[in-house]
């Protein structure tokens, strides 16, 4: 398993409760550029219209930039592959209030995945505990 993508604000930004592997539809093009390692995580959301799960905000250039499709978006919304017990579970518990936010985009054997993450978003003064712990432990570790 290679991963190509991680989302590094998403454990500063939201306390991670519960995390899922989804399949991911994608045209050519947008796979090519992904194996190369040209996407951008930051942002991405997941979310759910009716019976089905889609990705909003995941940011994937086009492979050649100066070959690309005709009117391609590169934030355009992709459907996430889920079974429907899986879909039932993460909308009813979006609907308590949390989010499912992307973690990680990775190769599994030839597949492309996603690693989906219920989550709550972080209060300020949780970041700020979470910056001060940071600190605290960089300076022990100088010390010794």
């Amino acid at each position: 398993m290679k991963t190509i993508a991680v989302n590094k604000r998403a454990e500063f930004d939201y306390e991670i409760l519960e995390r899922f592997e989804a399949g991911l539809m994608l045209t050519g093009h947008e796979t090519k550029s992904i194996r190369l390692g040209h996407a951008n995580l930051a942002g991405g959301r997941a979310i759910i219209r009716g019976e089905e799960a889609f990705v909003v905000g995941l940011q994937i250039p086009s492979f050649q930039p100066e070959n690309k499709p005709d009117g391609y978006d590169t934030e355009r919304t992709r459907k996430l592959l889920l079974s429907k017990k899986e879909i039932r579970h993460l909308f009813g518990k979006t609907q308590t209030g949390l989010t499912l936010i992307i973690t990680k985009l990775y190769n599994k054997d030839r597949l492309l995945k996603l690693e989906l993450a219920l989550a709550r978003g972080k209060k300020k003064h949780d970041k700020r505990e979470v910056i001060k712990k940071r600190e605290t432990e960089r300076e022990i570790r100088r010390g010794l």
